[in-house]
C-alpha cells in the first residue's frame, strides 16, 4: 500500500514538472533604467575608469616626498703602485667608505609635482565623469533603437492579418465575377514585400541588439519594454547648463595641471642641492675618518635647457585653452542643432499622429468600399495600403529619431545625476 502511494506521489510530481516545462518561455522586460543600470555596473569603460583615478590617487602620495637616499660604500686611494700596492690596509691613505647621500629638489620644484600630482587625480574624476555621461547616452540611445525596431515588428502582425482579409475580399471579388482571377496574385504579391521588409526589420534587430549588448552585455536579449522616454527640453536651462558639460568641465583640472607644469618647468632655473655624510675606515694602526659634503645644481645655460622646456609648456598650456574654446564651440553649435531638430521632429510626430496616419487609414477604407462595390479597382486599394504601410513605419522612425534627440539632449545638459 505504501508503495502504490509512493509511486502516485511521484507521478503527479512527473505530470506537474511536465507541464510546467510545456509553458512557453517569457522573454524578461528589459525597462530604460534597468539598461542604465546594467550599463553603469557592467561597462568596462567605466572599470577603465575607475582603475585610473585609482592609479592617479596612489601615484599623487609620493609626489611631494623627497627621492630616495643613496647608499654609498667603496673603496678610496687604494694603492696600484709601490711597496703597499694592491693592499687595504696598508697605505695610511687607503680607506673603506660607507655613507649615505640624499638628494633634495627645490620647494618650488616639490610644490609643483604635488600640484601637478593632485590635478591629475581631478582630472581623471573628471574624465570619468565623461565617460559614465558617454556610456548613460550611447545605452539609452541604443536602447531606443532596440525598442522602436521591436514596435516595427509587432506591426506587421496586423499588416499579415489585413493582408488576409484583402485576399479574402478580392476572392469574394472573382467568385461575383467582379474582378479578374490574375487579382487573387495581388495580395500574395504584397505578403512577399511585407516578408521582405521584415526580413529587414530582423537585420535591424540584430543590429540594434549588438549595439546595446556592447553596454548591458547578455540582457540585451531581453525584450525592451517601458515605452519612449520623455524627458522635458528646457531651452533657458539647456544653455546655461551647456557651460558646466561634464567634457567642457574636464579641461579645468586639466588646465590646473598644465599650470603646474609651468611652475615645475620655472623651478628647473633653482638649484637642487643634495648632502653625502660618509664614514671613513683605515687600517688599525691609522685613525677612522668622516666626510661631510654638500652640493648644489648650476643652471648656467637656461637658454638651452630650462627656458625651452618652460616654452613647451606654455605652448601646451595654450593649446588646452584654445581646445577647450573650440569643444565650448562645438557643443553650442550641436545643441543649437538638437533644439531646432527636436522641434522639428516634434511637429513630424504631431502630424504623423493627426494627420498622416489618419488620412492614410481613412483612403484604405474608401478604396477598399469601391472595390468591394465594383467601382474601383484593385491597384487603387493596394497603393493605398502600402501608403498606410509606409505612413505607420514612418510614425515610428519619427517617434525614435525625436526620442535620440530628447535623450542626447537630456544626457548632455538635463540629467541631475552628472
Amino acid at each position: 500500500m505504501n508503495s502504490k502511494c509512493y509511486c502516485t506521489d511521484w507521478s503527479r510530481v512527473a505530470v506537474l514538472l511536465a507541464s510546467v516545462l510545456a509553458l512557453p518561455s517569457v522573454a524578461a522586460a528589459l525597462t530604460l533604467d534597468e539598461a542604465l543600470r546594467l550599463a553603469e555596473n557592467n561597462a568596462p569603460s567605466l572599470t577603465a575608469q575607475a582603475a585610473k583615478l585609482q592609479a592617479a590617487s596612489s601615484a599623487a602620495i609620493p609626489a611631494g616626498e623627497l627621492p630616495d637616499p643613496k647608499l654609498l660604500l667603496g673603496v678610496q686611494n687604494y694603492p696600484i703602485g709601490g711597496p703597499d700596492r694592491w693592499s687595504i690596509d696598508q697605505d695610511f691613505m687607503t680607506m673603506q667608505m660607507v655613507g649615505v647621500m640624499q638628494e633634495v629638489p627645490n620647494r618650488d620644484k616639490r610644490r609643483a609635482r604635488i600640484a601637478v600630482a593632485e590635478a591629475a587625480v581631478d582630472r581623471a574624476a573628471a574624465e570619468g565623469r565623461v565617460e559614465r555621461l558617454n556610456v548613460r547616452q550611447a545605452t539609452a540611445l541604443a536602447w531606443i533603437s532596440s525598442y522602436s525596431v521591436e514596435r516595427k515588428t509587432a506591426l506587421f502582425q496586423d499588416f499579415y492579418k489585413e493582408n488576409r482579409l484583402l485576399s479574402d475580399a478580392v476572392r469574394a471579388q472573382i467568385a461575383g465575377g467582379r474582378a479578374q482571377p490574375a487579382d487573387a496574385v495581388t495580395p500574395k504579391q504584397e505578403a512577399a514585400q511585407l516578408a521582405e521588409q521584415q526580413d529587414d526589420l530582423v537585420r535591424q534587430r540584430a543590429q540594434a541588439r549588438a549595439a546595446l549588448k556592447r553596454w548591458i552585455g547578455p540582457a540585451a536579449n531581453d525584450e525592451p519594454t517601458g515605452g519612449l522616454p520623455q524627458w522635458p527640453v528646457d531651452t533657458s536651462r539647456y544653455s546655461h547648463k551647456l557651460q558646466h558639460h561634464p567634457a567642457l568641465a574636464a579641461f579645468t583640472p586639466m588646465t590646473r595641471e598644465a599650470e603646474a607644469k609651468v611652475r615645475e618647468a620655472e623651478a628647473e632655473k633653482q638649484s637642487d642641492w643634495s648632502w653625502e655624510l660618509d664614514y671613513q675606515r683605515r687600517g688599525r694602526e691609522f685613525g677612522d675618518m668622516v666626510s661631510v659634503q654638500f652640493s648644489w645644481d648650476l643652471p648656467l645655460f637656461p637658454d638651452s635647457r630650462q627656458n625651452p622646456k618652460i616654452a613647451a609648456k606654455h605652448a601646451k598650456l595654450n593649446q588646452l585653452e584654445a581646445e577647450r574654446e573650440a569643444l565650448t564651440r562645438e557643443h553650442t553649435e550641436q545643441l543649437e542643432a538638437d533644439l531646432a531638430d527636436y522641434k522639428r521632429l516634434n511637429r513630424a510626430v504631431q502630424r504623423s499622429q493627426n494627420s498622416l496616419v489618419p488620412l492614410a487609414k481613412e483612403k484604405v477604407g474608401l478604396t477598399m468600399a469601391s472595390y468591394r462595390a465594383g467601382k474601383g479597382d484593385l491597384a487603387a486599394v493596394v497603393t493605398a495600403r502600402r501608403e498606410l504601410i509606409e505612413a505607420r513605419l514612418k510614425q515610428i522612425d519619427v517617434e525614435e529619431r525625436r526620442a535620440l534627440t530628447n535623450a542626447r539632449l537630456y544626457f548632455n545638459y538635463g540629467d541631475a545625476s552628472q
